[in-house]
């Protein structure tokens, strides 16, 4: 214990000249890549790490400094947001974990520490280390689940655009396939936008759809529903025979709605 003890002192004492060197030796490992700002960083951050480790090695309980786990997080995030893939922070920690375990194992010799006390200390390491790894990993993916989530919002909203044609009409042009997530959207969204617009009359253009699935009809039917209630007259144009037939199949009733062949024939008898 008395070995342990003074490199944990030695590891308090040195820790930004050993942070300095560490961060050095890494960065010029094969294939490592890092900007000046992040290796000034790191040096901070490995300053702060080395000093923890050094305290963590007197005690028997695994903390984790919030410096570290803040800086893992900031890591991830930059990352994410920089567009870069994963790889980039991943492949930066194994040349970082053998310059660590070696300059470690190197100091604990030095201070005549036995076997089971340099497998103790490379352990801890290795501990607060994967942390670190934990957090990055962790908040990398929820910017890019974030980012993707925000990218196919933007997607719907092109995806289904609201087209003034005349005074108090508008097209909804439906294009590709209508899914429940893209149908549910126009419940949300595309309906507050069309009553922004004071719209009395709506033509749903369904000559651009490839297929729909069956929770989206029963969506369909239910914007159909709310638009009615707010004083809006819908007409649905371009329904294909068989598209029509699979509404039928699946129980919805479009009887009650306008329909015609083309938006042209549609507004053709709003002005008549």
């Amino acid at each position: 214990m008395k070995g342990i003890i003074g490199v944990a002192k030695y590891l308090d004492n040195n820790a930004e000249m050993l942070a300095n060197e560490i961060v050095q030796e890494i960065s010029q490992s094969p294939n490592f890549k890092a900007l000046k700002e992040e290796l000034e960083q790191a040096i901070i951050v490995y300053t702060e790490f080395i000093r923890f480790l050094g305290e963590s090695l007197l005690s028997s309980e695994k903390n984790v400094p919030e410096g570290l786990v803040e800086w893992s997080r900031t890591n991830g995030k930059c990352t994410a947001s920089q567009g870069e893939r994963i790889s980039i922070i991943i492949t930066r920690y194994p040349p970082t974990r053998l310059v660590f375990i070696d300059r470690l194992t190197e100091i604990s010799i030095k201070h005549g520490l036995s076997s089971e006390e340099v497998v103790f200390i490379n352990k801890r390491f290795n501990y607060l280390l994967d942390i670190s790894i934990n957090e990055t990993l962790l908040v990398f993916e929820q910017v890019k689940d974030e980012m993707v989530k925000k990218a196919q919002q933007e997607v719907l909203k092109l995806s289904v655009p609201v087209v003034p044609i005349q005074d108090k009409i508008a097209v909804l042009p439906l294009i590709g396939s209508i899914d429940s997530e893209r149908a549910e959207y126009i419940l949300e969204n595309v309906i507050l936008k069309i009553l922004e617009m004071k719209v009395e009359y709506l033509i749903v253009d369904f000559s651009g759809i490839l297929n729909i699935d069956t929770i989206a009809e029963h969506y369909l039917f239910d914007i159909y529903s709310v638009l009615r209630l707010q004083g809006i007259e819908v007409m649905m144009t371009g329904i294909r025979p068989e598209l029509a037939q699979a509404v039928v199949k699946n129980g919805i009733d479009f009887s009650s709605i306008r329909t015609y062949a083309t938006v042209k024939q549609a507004i053709e008898t709003l002005k008549s």
